[in-house]
């Protein structure tokens, strides 16, 4: 199945020259500069005068802090990750003022991503080899996977995380294709000894990535503690080496959910899931280490990007239906269910499996909800006194899904 063209981002990992490291090492320590000042700027403006300081007023200031004696170093790199960094700002006030995220932070030096964005006007891509401004060399990427025929890249993101790796993204226009799917859908419910359990019946084991490497990250952790704070060289190597750790967790982690998700973007047209509140789960203190490994919020949001990259559709239900008390064959719900109750059996008789009884629960209220035409949407508020718990209480629109008794 072919859906239409969309911007797709190809990430891959380089080796830069000594050279070209430094450029960018000048580069990320310019943007990082450029986007504190705008902030500070727009922060002042707005804390004493209540005014509104939009992309083009900080653009002009970042063309007069470049004739300053002090910041006359910004016009050592190419002017448009520094203009794409007051883009980016502009982007995050617009979130906050349209209240879709917190009030824009300051970038730390040790802490914030070391990253840099140039458009075309600052590359050349010729015969799938990259040039960035200011280098005379192009990049040495390694090509995992081909870059999409005939297109060219319209931006070009390069990174280094905490580790010290190199990855340069390609933002791309790309048609994805997708065979047939074999079902028509499939309820997911999520959860930590099984990752996944599907409507289908199958559990799919949650690969517990953190634990795997708990001993070593620990031991690497030990490490960094014992080294003192004037030792520059080797509290780097520590801390570098606890990235390293964390940076193999994550990457194996991410390769696990994209095989999982594509596989059920693949199979099925309509994939139904429930709308969990990760952050107030996690803090759960008894929980929260395992439901931070096993990563809901990735799995969610790959889920959503395949689905409409694919021409599928990916349907929420509500937080708070009932999926698990639910008895699947006669509509009752239990009076409580505690986590460890794997297995239940109803007053009608019917037993079930509890993570699979849920997602074939999760399944018939999508679908029943979205044949009404209203579709499903989550609830974002948290009705007071209520668990970070997964919790599992009747509201309006998902008792419209809720299975009627059988005689």
């Amino acid at each position: 199945m072919a859906t239409s063209h969309v911007k797709r981002a190809f990430k891959y990992r380089f080796y830069p020259a000594d050279a070209q490291a430094a450029e960018l090492s000048r580069t990320f320590g310019c943007v990082r500069r450029v986007y504190n000042l705008a902030l500070a700027a727009r922060t002042e403006a707005w804390t004493l005068r209540r005014e509104r300081v939009d992309y083009g007023a900080t653009s002009a200031m970042l063309t007069a802090w470049k004739k300053t004696e002090e910041l006359a170093y910004l016009n050592d790199v190419s002017s448009v990750p520094l203009q794409q960094a007051l883009r980016h700002l502009q982007g995050a006030f617009a979130n906050f003022w349209a209240r879709r995220a917190k009030y824009p932070v300051f970038k730390s030096r040790k802490k914030s991503r070391r990253s840099a964005e140039y458009t075309t006007s600052a590359f050349r891509w010729r015969e799938g080899r990259l040039t960035l401004a200011k280098m005379a060399e192009p990049l040495d990427i390694v090509w995992s996977r081909p870059v999409p025929e005939g297109s060219a890249p319209s931006t070009v993101t390069v990174s280094q995380d905490a580790a010290g790796r190199w990855f340069v993204s390609l933002l791309c226009d790309d048609r994805p294709t997708m065979p047939a799917p074999v079902n028509a859908a499939v309820g997911i419910d999520a959860g930590i000894t099984a990752l996944v359990t599907l409507s289908t019946g199958e559990k799919i084991t949650n690969p517990r990535h953190e634990r795997r490497d708990r001993e070593r990250l620990a031991k690497a952790q030990r490490e960094l503690a014992g080294k003192a704070e004037g030792d520059g060289a080797n509290r780097a190597r520590a801390r570098r080496k606890v990235a390293r750790v964390h940076a193999r967790i994550a990457d194996r982690r991410r390769d696990f959910l994209h095989k999982l998700t594509t596989r059920l973007v693949r199979e099925n047209q309509t994939v139904v899931i429930e709308d969990l509140s990760v952050g107030n789960m996690i803090k759960n203190r008894k929980l929260s280490r395992a439901i931070a490994d096993a990563s809901w919020s990735e799995l969610r949001s790959m889920l959503e990007y395949k689905t409409r990259w694919y021409g599928r559709e990916l349907v929420v239900v509500d937080r708070w239906f009932p999926s698990s008390k639910l008895c699947g064959a006669c509509g009752a719900i239990a009076a409580r269910m505690p986590l460890t109750v794997r297995a239940w059996q109803c007053d009608c008789g019917a037993v079930h499996d509890r993570d699979v009884n849920a997602a074939r629960n999760i399944l018939a209220a999508g679908l029943a909800v979205a044949a009404c035409g209203d579709g499903v949407r989550p609830q974002r508020s948290t009705p007071g006194g209520q668990s970070s718990v997964k919790q599992e209480v009747v509201p309006t629109v998902a008792r419209r899904a809720t299975a009627q008794p059988r005689g």
